[in-house]
C-alpha cells in the first residue's frame, strides 16, 4: 500500500515549483491531493500533468491573500490529514528602492497568507510552510525576504506549541532551478545558476524535487514539530 493512501493533503500554491513537486510526490505515494492558486489555467495544466498517479489529484482556486475566500474554503473543502503551504510572491530589492506598496503585498502574500491558511484549516495530522534560507543569510537585496522567511519560521515554532498535537514544521530552501526566475533575463539567470554551483559545497544547484523530499519527510515523520528544515545545498555555510 502506498505511504499516503488513506490521506487527504492540501497543498497551497500546488500548480508550479515546490508545490508542484510536493503535490506529484504525495498523489505518487497514494494521497488524495487537492492543489490551490489563484490561476485557473495552471490549475487544469497541473492537474492533467499530475493524472495517472497512484493518488487522485484535484484542483480548486483560492487566493489566500482574501480572508473571506479563505474562510470559505475552509469552510467547505472538507478534512485534511497534511496542509502544505508553499505560496507567496516576494519581489527583491532594496529596502530603499523597493516601492511601499510591493513590499506590503509580499508580506500579504508570503506570511499574512500562510497565517491565514494556519488559522483557518486545522488539519489532523501536519501543517508544512516553506519559508526560504535568506532567513538565515540575507543578501545585499533581500532585507524584506529575510524578514519575511525569518516570521514564517517564528510562525512556525509559535503555532507548533498552540496547536500540538498537531505537527507545524517548515521547509527552508536555498538557491532552485524553478519557474520562480522565469522572469529573468536568461543570460542573467544562467550567470546566477552557474555562480551558485561554483560556490555550493554540492556544486549544483537545487530541484524543486529536492525540496519536496524534505516536505514529505516532515509531513510523515510523526516526532518532527517546531522545526526548520533547510535544503539548501550547503548555501548556509557557503
Amino acid at each position: 500500500m502506498s505511504a499516503y493512501a488513506d490521506q487527504r493533503v492540501l497543498v497551497v500554491g500546488g500548480t508550479s515549483g515546490v508545490g508542484l513537486a510536493s503535490a506529484r510526490e504525495f498523489a505518487a505515494q497514494g494521497a488524495d491531493t487537492v492543489i490551490v492558486s489563484r490561476n485557473p489555467q495552471r490549475i487544469d495544466e497541473a492537474v492533467t500533468a499530475l493524472s495517472g498517479l497512484a493518488g487522485p489529484v484535484t484542483g480548486q482556486t483560492l487566493d489566500i491573500r482574501s480572508d473571506d475566500e479563505v474562510a470559505k474554503f475552509a469552510a467547505t473543502a472538507g478534512a485534511f490529514d497534511h496542509v502544505v503551504v508553499t505560496a507567496g510572491e516576494t519581489p527583491m530589492g532594496r529596502v530603499d528602492t523597493l516601492p511601499l506598496e510591493e513590499a506590503y503585498a509580499a508580506m500579504d502574500s508570503k506570511f499574512w497568507g500562510a497565517y491565514r491558511i494556519a488559522r483557518a484549516l486545522r488539519p489532523t495530522r501536519s501543517l508544512t510552510l516553506v519559508s526560504g534560507y535568506l532567513s538565515q543569510r540575507p543578501g545585499r537585496a533581500s532585507a524584506l525576504q529575510s524578514a519575511i522567511n525569518a516570521a514564517l519560521e517564528a510562525l512556525v515554532r509559535g503555532l507548533a506549541l498552540e496547536t500540538a498535537p498537531l505537527r507545524v514544521n517548515a521547509v527552508s530552501p536555498g538557491l532552485l532551478r524553478t519557474p520562480l526566475w522565469d522572469g529573468l533575463d536568461a543570460a542573467a539567470r544562467d550567470t546566477m545558476y552557474s555562480s551558485a554551483v561554483q560556490r555550493l559545497p554540492l556544486g549544483r544547484v537545487g530541484e524543486a524535487s529536492d525540496v519536496a523530499e524534505a516536505v514529505l519527510f516532515l509531513a510523515g515523520n510523526g516526532y518532527a514539530t517546531g522545526t526548520t528544515v533547510f535544503v539548501d545545498g550547503g548555501g548556509m555555510i557557503a
